[in-house]
């Protein structure tokens, strides 16, 4: 099966299917102002058809897949959809992520359907400040799902900390001291401006990548290279004596475009070229008129050949438009 490479001789094996654009937390930087219309259920790609796209996707040269939302475990049987990518002939790599809440219910049944790590969006360890982030008291549940997921084999377990000055920065101490004790990737996250985000001034809330590597040297020495041509976004490191690694997302900071791995499918059916982009390429007509699966991976192939360079976003480019709410694009 011949892989996808780009006009910029990227390599795309990546693929992030969002599943839905519910969710069951308010996160202030994810959740737009007033709330939003959510994706009526005939928009929304069934389990069955997501298995034919990733027939064709693999076809194409994807060879790995993150299952996303909104919430993707709030959709009534994920489990079984992921039993169905895991057992696609050519698919390397299923992984997923979420905010945890139903992590410890369903950890065991993901492990055994064939997922092999989760990525759990984790933005504090305080009970009433998780409250005020999310909308919602639920950290005790997420904290037990992030065990349930460790003990069942989910590994690494990856938590995403979106570091926002003056809300919870005052905690990056704290969560690089996890990897201290625990397998864990802890990887801290620039804050992105997004459409409509329940957010009232993203610039004072910015924190630069280099000012939070600076509060984690407080922990433990670091050494940290410079940027590397990796499909990952996270540059990653580890203290000394750690179980884990930290590591640093910074999408305004450090530009990682060059090695841009990834396409994104989302919930309705589009295929986004990039996060950052408001162009996106219609699937699910051509599926629902009954594409043949080499039809639908030259889909995936056109999708490739439009991928950008690079986002446009900097500092001073911080309320751009998305074309969608973060929630409904799925990170």
């Amino acid at each position: 099966m011949k892989g996808i490479v780009d006009r910029f001789d990227r390599r795309i094996d990546y693929l992030r299917i969002s599943i839905t654009d519910h969710c069951n937390l308010k996160c202030l930087y994810c959740t737009p102002f007033g709330g939003r219309d959510r994706l009526a259920h005939s928009e929304i790609l069934s389990y069955e058809e997501i298995a034919r796209l990733m027939l064709a996707a693999v076809q194409a040269g994807i060879r790995k897949v993150r299952v996303t939302g909104g919430e993707p475990l709030m959709r009534k049987g994920v489990v079984e959809l992921c039993r169905m990518l895991s057992g696609i002939e050519g698919l390397e790599s299923l992984t997923l992520t979420t905010n945890g809440v139903y992590l410890q219910e369903l950890a065991p049944q993901l492990h055994d359907a064939g997922v092999q790590r989760v990525n759990v969006s984790l933005d504090t360890l305080r009970p009433e400040r998780f409250k005020k982030i999310t909308g919602h008291n639920l950290l005790s549940k997420v904290l037990s799902g992030i065990k349930r997921a460790e003990e069942v084999g989910l590994h690494p377990v990856k938590i995403n900390t979106v570091v926002m000055r003056g809300i919870n920065d005052d905690e990056i101490e704290d969560f690089a001291r996890l990897s201290l004790k625990k397998p864990y990737q802890v990887r801290f996250i620039e804050l992105m401006r997004t459409n409509g985000c329940g957010l009232d001034d993203h610039e004072s809330l910015f924190m630069p990548v280099e000012e939070i590597v600076k509060v984690v040297r407080r922990v433990g020495e670091l050494s940290l290279g410079p940027a590397v041509d990796s499909p990952d976004p996270a540059r990653l490191c580890s203290l000394p004596g750690g179980f884990g690694r930290v590591g640093f997302i910074a999408p305004l900071s450090w530009h990682f475009c060059g090695s841009c791995n990834r396409l994104r499918l989302t919930a309705d059916g589009k295929l986004r070229t990039c996060l950052f982009s408001e162009k996106e390429i219609d699937i699910k007509g051509p599926l629902r008129a009954g594409d043949s699966i080499a039809e639908l991976a030259d889909i995936f192939r056109l999708a490739a050949a439009q991928k950008p360079h690079g986002h446009s976003l900097d500092r001073t480019d911080i309320e751009k438009h998305f074309g969608r709410d973060m929630q409904a694009i799925g990170g």
